[in-house]
């Protein structure tokens, strides 16, 4: 079977600051974003073939034209791309099969939401069942998180060690949402959301938007970046069923989605032995519970050890595999379009030497993890320098 492996280069990224823009539309985040990822890969946007755009709700845009009218691109292939939170993720997946099937040689991936105008206390949900009911997205979640209280004896004090990391990373990214470290008690006498998410454990609604700009290695080698450009080693996306609340056989212990995603991104990229092999993550965790249950799903430590994994400090910075060192969801929100595109800029720009936030040691192999619905999609990209 065929893969992209090595096949596509990123020479470019761009991301806004995340957070409550009021002052700004979709359009001028995108603007931003784009002409970002375009001077850092030395391009004008007359250089640009073809581009996929990550949104997840219409009021944010709709069809290719999100893209094309702040950006001018008019009479250039765009799509917009909808996959649930994985939208922007799965952009970069649609943006890096044209390449690697070498119809296009220079083509972009971004993603935008914008969120905060709308001003609901949370996600817009629109129920999937005429009858039955959906929970918010916290309470969703909390039925995970609640599961895994029960069968594997996680603690309130495990999530909070989660949040706690990832604000320590985040309140050194000039671009997070939230830049403030918080402590223990921070977190556990917050204002309970859905039990056992408090207002700590839990993504804020934010707005945003990220861009890549991808080409083959060959055309890689003369672009600005040609010393230190990143090439995709996998991507992998994986479905699983977008109302897991009403099937029975659903055990709540983790996502079934993450582990298929994971499994076809190893077997792309050649990886064996992830926490051995995978240098640091960006992962999705829209609530401190997600994360430790990627730290399972994604194979870095069985499943129901995750909360000593975070404890020992072998996901800090300084760690194993340091996990989220952007400061993740948690510090950034979580604008729907553009989180998968974010998390690929950090991969990019931490591999290359020059992070934002934090910046790991030497690192070779990155992964980013973006999560879908009531993780029912998942998409896995797995990156790493040239030879």
């Amino acid at each position: 079977m065929g893969g992209i492996r090595d096949r596509v280069a990123i020479v470019g990224v761009g991301c806004t600051k995340f957070g409550e823009i009021w002052e700004k539309d979709q359009e001028d985040l995108l603007v931003e974003a784009v002409y970002e990822a375009l001077d850092d890969a030395g391009l004008t946007p007359q250089d640009i073939e073809a581009g996929w755009v990550g949104v997840m709700y219409p009021f944010t845009g709709m069809s290719g034209a999100t893209l094309v009218e702040p950006m001018k691109l008019y009479g250039k292939p765009v799509t917009r791309v909808e996959n649930f939170c994985a939208s922007g993720m799965d952009a970069f997946r649609n943006a890096c099969f044209a390449v690697a099937a070498g119809v296009y040689d220079i083509v972009l991936a971004c993603g935008v939401e914008k969120l905060m105008d709308q001003g609901a206390s949370g996600l817009p949900i629109e129920p999937p069942h005429p009858v039955l009911g959906i929970a918010s997205a916290p309470g969703l979640f909390a039925m995970a998180a609640a599961r895994a209280f029960h069968e594997w004896g996680w603690t309130k004090e495990d999530l909070a060690r989660v949040a706690i990391k990832n604000h320590k990373n985040g309140a050194a990214h000039p671009k997070a949402h939230f830049r403030r470290p918080v402590s223990m008690e921070d977190v556990l006498s917050a204002p309970m959301i859905a039990w056992p998410l408090g207002r700590f454990d839990c993504c804020a609604v934010s707005d945003g938007a990220a861009a890549i700009v991808i080409t083959r290695p060959e055309i890689a080698k003369d672009t600005k970046h040609k010393d230190d450009y990143v090439v995709v080693k996998a991507n992998a996306l994986a479905i699983h069923s977008s109302q897991p609340m009403y099937r029975p056989a659903y055990d709540w212990l983790g996502f079934p989605a993450t582990r298929d995603a994971a499994r076809m991104a190893y077997d792309e990229a050649g990886i064996k032995d992830p926490r051995q092999e995978i240098s640091f993550a960006e992962v999705h965790d829209c609530f401190t519970s997600t994360e430790l249950f990627n730290l399972g799903d994604l194979g870095f430590c069985e499943p129901k050890e995750a909360n000593a994994f975070v404890r020992d400090g072998l996901a800090d910075v300084e760690g194993d595999i340091p996990i989220n060192p952007s400061g993740g969801l948690n510090c950034f929100g979580h604008p729907i379009g553009a989180t998968g595109c974010r998390m690929l800029y950090e991969v990019t720009k931490q591999l290359q030497g020059r992070a934002d936030g934090h910046q790991v040691k030497d690192p070779r192999l990155g992964l980013a993890h973006n999560l879908g619905g009531p993780g029912s999609v998942c998409s896995v990209t797995i990156l790493g320098m040239r030879d």
